[in-house]
């Protein structure tokens, strides 16, 4: 690939590579996968093409087989194509870029989280456009700086993300908040528990017990997300096996299932949230959401359920879940707000995916 302007120009199709340090499915999980999957098969939808370079980490009967594929094929990449798409996995992807473009020759890269800026480098090197793509405020996670780079084009996932990228690089990014198709989350909510998901330290857990605690008689889900190791799943068991309001329960692919259980999303984070893309998703079904003033949270949350300092104590807690859980029409009026929160154009996906393919239009001229 030449990677000359007049090249680029002739693409009535785009072929986007999207390209990180994150992992993918079903190696990993979360909110960045998702959304990710989601653009791609909007993508797809209209026509173009689509690939994705990932880690791979080499864990289980899938990290098994793509090991023997790397050895058998003797390069630095495994192909897989399980989500409709191809999806490259290497060791190192940011060594792997040029081998990846030699075989694929995208014509704009979207590269997000870990390691954005060697991998966008080496995207530039071969003449692919970047399009960095923040999905949090973790920047020592960037591997490097963005000095090379200030002529990409950017896009903030969150108000508080885009702040926070013009104070640290002094960059604008077009903020496009963390697309979603609501049909693959939303649900009739009949449940009578109140769900945390992800219980990890950094998303709240300790808050999170304390608050089950002081509620006995709500039922509570701690639903795992980020794949816990053996030693942190057994940590998490001890500590809720004094309360029998608690139950945890494995990582699942049946999320609907989970949100339908579900009367009073949890998220008290302490991490410095880019958004919340968990309250998006209940926000769907009307579920409120009680949560932190963490980061991007508050506008993830807005109307549709109730923010609190973390520090306040699991007193005010406790005292802010009974005004919704008690009150049959004070939980009537904050699940309205959730579903029309859920549903202002911000979040409309016609509307994200053409402010997206608008970032790409620039990237590609």
């Amino acid at each position: 690939m030449d990677g000359s302007g007049a090249d680029r120009a002739r693409f009535s199709v785009a072929h986007v590579a999207f390209a990180g340090g994150n992992g993918f499915p079903p190696e990993d999980t979360g909110g960045v996968q998702s959304s990710t999957d989601d653009l791609a098969r909007r993508l797809l939808a209209r026509g173009d093409k689509v690939t994705v370079l990932a880690p791979l980490y080499g864990h289980g009967w899938f990290g098994f087989a793509a090991r023997a594929k790397l050895k058998i094929g003797g390069g630095l990449l495994a192909r897989d194509r399980r989500h409709g798409y191809d999806v490259f996995r290497a060791w190192f992807p940011e060594a792997a870029v040029s081998e990846f473009v030699d075989i694929e020759r995208p014509n704009v890269a979207v590269v997000q989280c870990h390691n954005t800026v060697p991998i966008a480098k080496a995207f530039r090197r071969r003449g692919v456009p970047v399009v960095i793509y923040f999905r949090n405020v973790e920047f020592n996670e960037l591997g490097g700086s963005l000095d090379d780079l200030q002529d990409a084009q950017f896009i903030a996932n969150s108000q508080f993300t885009a702040d926070a990228c013009r104070a640290k690089f002094g960059v604008e990014a077009t903020i496009i908040p963390p697309t979603l198709q609501a049909e693959r989350y939303r649900v009739l909510p009949v449940g009578r528990q109140v769900t945390l998901i992800n219980p990890v330290k950094s998303k709240g857990l300790d808050l999170a017990i304390s608050l089950a605690a002081a509620c006995p008689d709500i039922p509570f889900l701690f639903q795992e997300s980020w794949l816990l190791a053996p030693r942190d799943r057994a940590e998490l068991e001890a500590a809720i096996q004094p309360y029998n309001n608690i139950r945890f329960a494995r990582r699942t692919q049946d999320i609907r299932a989970v949100y339908a259980q579900t009367r009073v999303l949890l998220a008290p984070s302490l991490w410095a949230e880019a958004w919340g893309r968990v309250a998006s998703e209940a926000q769907v079904s009307g579920i409120p959401v009680l949560g932190s003033t963490s980061g991007g949270l508050p506008e993830a949350i807005g109307p549709g359920g109730v923010t609190l300092d973390y520090a306040a104590g699991p007193d005010v807690w406790a005292a802010a879940l009974r005004r919704i859980w008690d009150d049959p029409h004070r939980y009537a009026v904050v699940s309205a707000a959730a579903k029309s929160h859920a549903m202002r154009p911000e979040m409309d996906p016609d509307h994200q995916f053409s402010v997206f393919r608008s970032v790409l239009q620039r990237a590609l001229s």
